[in-house]
């Protein structure tokens, strides 16, 4: 099982860092959890294109998780050798996002439709909502959904990927509470974004001081990586990001860990199959 960190940024534009978004192989399965800005490019820097995913998962509608979602729809689209449905799962109100991004498109499909006879119709989606307890399966990995918290903003869903003796939980935002407690437990690997508290507190913006209340921090993360005996925490959508030299600091703020921590840029990736 690979993890790979696409893009680990953040509503911020930032030079380096494309939108959320985390791609997991596994068995013969390729995953994409979320669509931030950037995905697919990210995502052929890793080595894969939107029509080689099994599906794309949502934890949640912020618009920094999905606002790509739309590249991913088109590229899979004219990609694919022959009409191939993708599948989009995510909590409620995953539908009407992608029936109103297929909306969107409208204009650009009836052009490429009437260029290319071969294109069908248009994007075949099947969209799948979820919610805390469901179970699914792609490809020999078997995902559990989990809640999270990230109020107000709701529902928002946490998933737990397992395949042989490997699992890894893609938490999404939000902030420790007992439902990624139990969805974390016991896993080989968590995947959390976090902000440095220390430093929003710092930043006179009252827009930024309110992200405080609904995001894990890096020690808050360490806790809950510790609580569940994982062995490897992977850290994501750093707000801000880590300034050259500064990756001691992030790294001693998870000291509460007693396990691997690290600490995403871009294209970051752990095998699970070599720990």
């Amino acid at each position: 099982m690979k993890i790979t960190l696409l893009g680990t940024g953040s509503p911020i534009p930032h030079p380096l860092r494309a939108g959320p978004a985390t791609l997991v192989e596994a068995g013969t399965a390729k995953l994409l959890f979320d669509a931030g800005r950037g995905v697919v490019i990210r995502l052929a820097a890793a080595g894969a294109v939107p029509s080689m995913l099994n599906a794309v998962l949502l934890t949640h509608l912020h618009s920094d998780h999905v606002c790509d979602l739309n590249d991913i729809v088109t590229t899979h689209w004219i990609m694919s050798p022959e009409p191939t449905v993708l599948r989009i799962v995510g909590p409620l109100g995953t539908r009407n996002f992608v029936e109103l991004t297929l909306a969107a498109l409208a204009t650009d499909v009836g052009y490429r439709v009437h260029h290319h006879g071969d294109l069908g119709e248009g994007p075949k989606i099947e969209v799948t909502e979820v919610r805390a307890g469901d179970h699914l399966e792609f490809g020999g990995v078997s995902v559990v959904v989990g809640a999270t918290d990230h109020r107000p903003v709701e529902p928002t869903l946490g998933y737990r990927l397992s395949e042989g003796s490997s699992s890894v939980v893609i938490a999404g935002d939000g902030v420790p509470c007992s439902t990624l407690d139990e969805l974390v437990d016991g896993a080989t690997a968590y995947v959390q974004t976090v902000i440095r508290d220390d430093l929003v507190r710092l930043i006179p913006n009252r827009r930024l001081q309110d992200i405080l209340d609904y995001h894990s921090t890096v020690a808050q993360a360490a806790a809950t990586a510790e609580r569940a005996g994982v062995q490897v925490l992977m850290l994501t959508h750093l707000v801000p990001p880590p300034m050259p030299g500064s990756e001691p600091e992030w790294h001693e703020l998870a000291s509460g860990f007693s396990g691997r921590v690290v600490l995403g840029d871009d294209l970051t990736s752990v095998d699970l199959g070599e720990l």
